[in-house]
């Protein structure tokens, strides 16, 4: 369950209290009239099922509330209440299936930025890499991606296209084509280092590596596994039962991609580079595409069950509500 935090003008405060008391997924509602100082009004609270957050949240923004007061929601890790469990059972839906679209916004938005902690975990993913494709050392390659962290402006991606959200789609893009060129650049002059260091050597890219050829060898299969992870990664993003993003895709050669290119350049082997680019390239679009129709299919669902129960449903790029 969340437990939403509303500060409202006293005029419309009647209309929220009527609202949440109505709301069969809403509880322990309570109303301190006028102790807000800035804004002026009602700070009214209660908690509120997964399920039933979007079309509340929809519904105060209709009101304005988030014009002249604020909306804030935190998700309630522990809850023990007869009358919460009543609410989860009277909301309709499931809570594990719910999808709170302000969340998803919310969520993408801070991790989608481009910032000194984004491009030095990717750029230290890319380096482990490096050394997990040299040594063709798959545990190497598995730490690379758990480290990576690429999927935050790939969620942004999928959420822009979806929501409509231009700047949001920028602000992921930018992360993303400055961010590996970055880590790449990086990685090289890494690979030069230990190469001094008689730690790297060409022999260790040109002789066989058959635990990490897939990385510079992309396929068919390569866009399937992508499209596969792609999805698992927008359910694990949208889903109340998932666990933490990192390590999800696991499966998707992003970053060790990069740093197989970044080490193939670093010694001019350009056939193998090129390939390594293009598996990728075919692993970030592959993602967004099966993202963004997860999304799509996730709305659509949502809208049928809303026109269903005469809820309303959560409103395109609003960007109202912040989760704590």
């Amino acid at each position: 369950m969340f437990h939403l935090r509303v500060i409202v003008p006293t005029d419309r405060s009647a209309a929220v209290r009527d609202l949440l008391s109505t709301e069969p997924g809403a509880t322990h509602l309570v109303v301190w009239p006028g102790v807000a100082v800035q804004p002026r009004g009602d700070v009214i609270a209660c908690d509120l099922a997964r399920e039933a957050t979007s079309s509340v949240l929809a519904e105060l923004r209709a009101l304005g509330v988030h014009e002249d007061g604020s909306i804030a929601l935190e998700d309630l890790d522990v809850l023990q209440s007869r009358s919460a469990d009543r609410a989860e059972r009277d909301a309709p839906g499931d809570g594990a299936d719910a999808v709170v679209w302000e969340e998803i916004e919310e969520a993408t938005s801070e991790e989608s930025t481009l910032s000194v902690t984004f491009l030095a975990f990717l750029t230290l993913a890319t380096m482990i890499a490096a050394c997990g494709v040299l040594l063709d050392n798959p545990i190497l390659i598995v730490g690379a991606m758990v480290v990576g962290p690429e999927f935050g402006p790939l969620a942004g991606l999928c959420v822009a296209a979806v929501q409509r959200r231009p700047r949001l789609a920028a602000r992921s893009s930018l992360a993303l084509v400055i961010g590996f060129p970055v880590a790449m650049l990086a990685t090289m002059a890494f690979t030069g280092f230990l190469d001094a260091l008689d730690l790297f050597e060409r022999d260790m890219l040109e002789r066989p590596r058959p635990l990490t050829e897939f990385i510079y060898q992309p396929d068919w299969l390569s866009f399937w596994v992508a499209l596969l992870a792609g999805v698992a990664g927008m359910l694990s993003l949208t889903s109340a039962k998932s666990g933490a993003l990192i390590g999800v895709l696991i499966s998707v050669t992003t970053v060790p991609a990069a740093a197989n290119a970044a080490v193939a350049i670093a010694y001019a082997d350009y056939r193998q580079a090129g390939g390594s680019l293009g598996q990728l390239g075919l692993n970030l679009g592959a993602i967004v595409l099966a993202g963004t129709c997860t999304l799509l299919v996730q709305r659509g669902l949502w809208n049928l069950r809303a026109s269903r129960t005469g809820q309303r449903p959560p409103s395109v790029g609003t960007g109202a509500a912040k989760s704590s």
